[in-house]
């Protein structure tokens, strides 16, 4: 039977596990005029070996749908956002921007790193 030690240990660390987040820096490079962007409230992780679902929290310097945002030719709109945690077990994941329509954002096989901090560019 474990002490009392090890018994908050393994609270904390179950705590800690809970409350992980993923950060992804993202950059978006215009390659043409009236090039408009956001992000829509339904983009996900998803763990590529299970059915694991990582949900956006929080977005900083973007748009969320329905509003959008203009991004001048020749320019990169730099937005950051941070999702809930994924599994420990993961080792690559996808972002997926799931909207009803063409054109959402996607980057697929992400490895994974120790500090859940990323930087992706969309094409």
């Amino acid at each position: 039977m474990p002490d009392e030690t090890t018994a908050v240990q393994l609270q904390t660390a179950t705590a800690v596990d809970e409350e992980c987040q993923v950060i992804v820096f993202c950059h978006y490079r215009a390659t043409g005029p009236d090039q408009l962007i956001r992000i829509w409230s339904t983009t996900v992780l998803l763990d590529r070996s299970s059915a694991h679902e990582s949900k956006l929290l929080f977005t900083d310097n973007v748009a969320v749908a329905p509003q959008w945002m203009h991004v001048p030719n020749g320019s990169t709109a730099r937005f950051t956002l941070i999702f809930s945690g994924l599994p420990r077990s993961c080792t690559s994941f996808d972002l997926i921007e799931r909207i009803p329509e063409p054109g959402g954002f996607e980057v697929r096989n992400i490895g994974r790193n120790k500090t859940d901090v990323y930087e992706v560019e969309f094409l």
